[in-house]
């Protein structure tokens, strides 16, 4: 008889409504299924006992067998501790307390053998160990006792209120007696054979009460692998259901704008890299699935001309496209960047934002549902409800992450039929992440640069060395060259930044004196006229250097520019010096990134540094981004509740991932409903899992 894990943990033995209020409370943990997955985070090793005489200066966790022989009370600055004196054959060291000191003296006899556990410090000539674990040694004997002692998550308020480190495994060892340690298998036996898997219920038992490393290895090698397989499972069987289910219009043809353009008016040769995502994404039009794919390509890989013919085809089977930006200024950008292309071909283009005039709208609003607005590239002002197209074919949009799940469903909602869904990034999101967070969508990769792009070279400089950076400016402003200089936005300390930035642009128009250099400005207090207006000077050519703050992250392209200066380097995240450095580089000169830093530096804003320095591959920056910051920051706020993992961890086992994503994928291929009878337990386990949400939360 297998216990039903749904069981609300208030009726496990040993815990009680108080105890339990507080695991719901501090640890999420509702039920059994909830304390089963609780997974220790470290172990210790329980089987070695040291003599005193044996104890070593450092920071590791010791067990010694000995007696108390003494009780003193020493006083302090504030109150009293209560010191014992404990010894075995071959010295004496000391026992503190300084709290619950009543408790202890009733609780603890004199010249009785203990097993004493914790951390020792050396003071006074001889080691002492404060708030040891305790336990008789004819109770230490009894105890089922594992090789190495879990460790398990905690809080301080647990611990306050005595649920410490020994209760939690108390109440793990009770679960295990009520369940007889007999837990139901969730994977098949085709995939535990080939793969060698313990069972679940000695993978469990060994990752909660070790026997051996090698059995702790393997338990937790299990595990990991379970629980990523479900998520790859319930991501690719989403795929598939909305490829059966969501019907897509059919573009049957690519006709004469496709063809045109791209006899005629390419303005370069595509890169293998981009007809390969060119072919993906005609096959997806003419498949009578409704496309769902993210565009992935490094800042200057050429994803605009790829969305451009992705829209000539919807154009060609008669239907209207649209392209969705997150900010103002980057829609401005790809409608400049498109308009050109459109005139060549007499295609009927125009830009709507939150300033378009009321005039305008009115006009647009009419041809767009006459039809005869062709494509339409703008803001979140795309997503008002007096928007509406005679017949939406494509809906393009940029930088997904920084738009809602709610707000590409009112896209949807723009044609009877959905329409095919193009999500682009530059912000390259690592293999691993892709696959768990964005695994419903396909994905294409744009992994090489148009020919004739030279690679930014990329250095670190100290403070020390700004006389010979303003040198180099100096002498690439006399070849005709445009510099950014760039300085830290951190939101809280809006007024430092500012200070910041003013005090930089203070010394730079010094050391850069009208009228021989002209410098804008341009930060987040500025009107949008007058920013509109600085940023026009720079493109136009007018002045040499940009002053700025993190607005120019996304969406300003002068190819003149050649020399990208990040100040306070050391202030700014991976992704984020990446996306600076790409606004450089977009030329055919040679270009420039310098961070500047001070002189102190983290570990981690050294590794930053050392990264960016190295490599300008996107995808490599972003996997040592995942690995310093952990995957909630890089999906940012609204998808960081997407990979509440319990035991697997995204960048330490991406190996377990990749191997789970292709068992799931060759079961749905070999069985899509599962339906044959060596399956019915991961059917089961499936629907358990749908059933309570709060044991996989994580699907986003």
């Amino acid at each position: 008889m297998i216990t039903n894990l749904q069981t609300p943990i208030d009726y496990l033995k040993g815990v009680g409504t108080n105890r339990a209020d507080l695991l719901r409370r501090e640890l999420n943990i509702y039920t059994y299924q909830d304390l089963i997955n609780l997974f220790p985070n470290r172990y210790i090793d329980r089987t070695q006992y040291y003599k005193i005489s044996q104890l070593q200066q450092s920071n590791a966790d010791v067990q010694v067998i000995g007696k108390i022989v003494a009780f003193a009370e020493v006083a302090q600055k504030q109150g009293k501790r209560l010191v014992a004196t404990f010894q075995d054959e071959t010295g004496v060291m000391e026992l503190v307390w300084f709290r619950g000191q009543k408790w202890i003296r009733e609780h603890f006899k004199l010249n009785t053998t203990y097993v004493v556990f914790g951390k020792t410090n050396w003071f006074n000539g001889k080691f002492s160990m404060p708030h040891p674990e305790m336990e008789l040694l004819e109770e230490h004997e009894k105890n089922l006792r594992s090789a190495m002692q879990p460790i398990y998550p905690s809080t301080e308020k647990l611990a306050n209120k005595g649920i410490t480190n020994r209760v939690i495994a108390k109440i793990m060892q009770q679960l295990f007696m009520e369940t007889n340690g007999r837990f139901a298998e969730s994977l098949s036996e085709n995939i535990c054979s080939e793969l060698k898997l313990l069972t679940k219920s000695e993978a469990l038992f060994n990752v909660h009460f070790p026997k051996s490393q090698e059995l702790l290895a393997r338990s937790q090698f299990r595990l990991k692998f379970e629980e990523f397989f479900y998520i790859q499972l319930q991501l690719i069987i989403k795929n598939l259901i909305h490829k059966s289910k969501i019907k897509g219009l059919l573009f049957e043809k690519v006709g004469s704008y496709f063809n045109t353009f791209f006899n005629d008016h390419l303005p370069f040769e595509l890169t293998n890299a981009q007809k390969r995502v060119l072919k993906e994404i005609r096959a997806d039009l003419g498949s009578n699935a409704q496309m769902n794919r993210l565009l992935q390509g490094d800042v200057g890989s050429g994803k605009t001309i790829v969305a451009f013919m992705s829209m000539l085809m919807a154009l060609d089977n008669g239907f209207q496209a649209c392209l969705m930006a997150p900010t103002e200024i980057l829609s401005v950008q790809h409608y400049n960047g498109l308009v050109d292309l459109c005139n060549k071909l007499n295609i009927n283009i125009k830009i709507l934002t939150g300033s378009s005039k009321t005039s305008e709208r009115t006009t647009i609003h009419k041809a767009l549902e006459n039809g005869d607005l062709q494509i339409l590239v703008g803001t979140h002002a795309l997503l008002e409800d007096k928007v509406k197209f005679k017949n939406l074919g494509l809906a393009i949009i940029d930088e997904q992450h920084r738009f809602g799940v709610a707000q590409r469903s009112k896209l949807w909602q723009k044609n009877a039929t959905p329409p095919h869904v193009l999500v682009m990034t530059a912000t390259p999101i690592p293999r691993t992440l892709a696959m768990s967070v964005y695994g419903d969508l396909d994905i294409s990769v744009i992994d090489e640069l148009p020919a004739g792009r030279k690679p930014i070279k990329t250095v670190h400089r100290y403070d020390k060395n700004r006389l010979q950076v303003f040198k180099f400016i100096k002498d690439e402003i006399a070849k005709g060259r445009q510099i950014y200089i760039v300085y830290p936005l951190i939101q809280e300390s809006e007024a430092l930044d500012y200070k910041d930035l003013m005090d930089g642009y203070e010394s730079i128009s010094r050391d850069f004196p009208m009228p021989h250099y002209q410098i804008s400005i341009v930060h987040g207090k500025m009107k949008a006229a007058d920013k509109d207006f600085e940023m026009q000077r720079f493109i136009k050519g007018e002045t040499q250097i940009m002053v700025a703050t993190t607005v120019i992250e996304v969406g300003v392209n002068v190819p003149n520019a050649s020399v990208m200066i990040i100040e306070s380097a050391e202030r700014f995240g991976l992704s984020q010096l990446h996306q600076l450095r790409g606004r450089v580089g977009r030329g055919a000169e040679q270009s420039y990134c310098i961070l500047m830093t001070g002189h102190k530096l983290s570990n981690d804003s050294r590794t930053r540094l050392e990264t960016m320095v190295r490599t300008s591959d996107g995808f490599e920056i972003a996997e040592v981004d995942l690995k310093l910051r952990g995957p909630g920051d890089i999906m940012g706020t609204q998808q960081s509740g997407v990979l509440n993992l319990k035991i697997a961890d995204i960048v330490k086992d991406k190996d377990i991932l990749q191997s789970a994503r292709f068992y799931a994928k060759k079961l749905l291929k070999d069985d899509p409903t599962l339906s044959n009878a060596e399956n019915k337990v991961i059917l089961n386990t499936y629907i358990e899992m749908g059933k309570y949400k709060n044991i996989w939360n994580y699907i986003s």
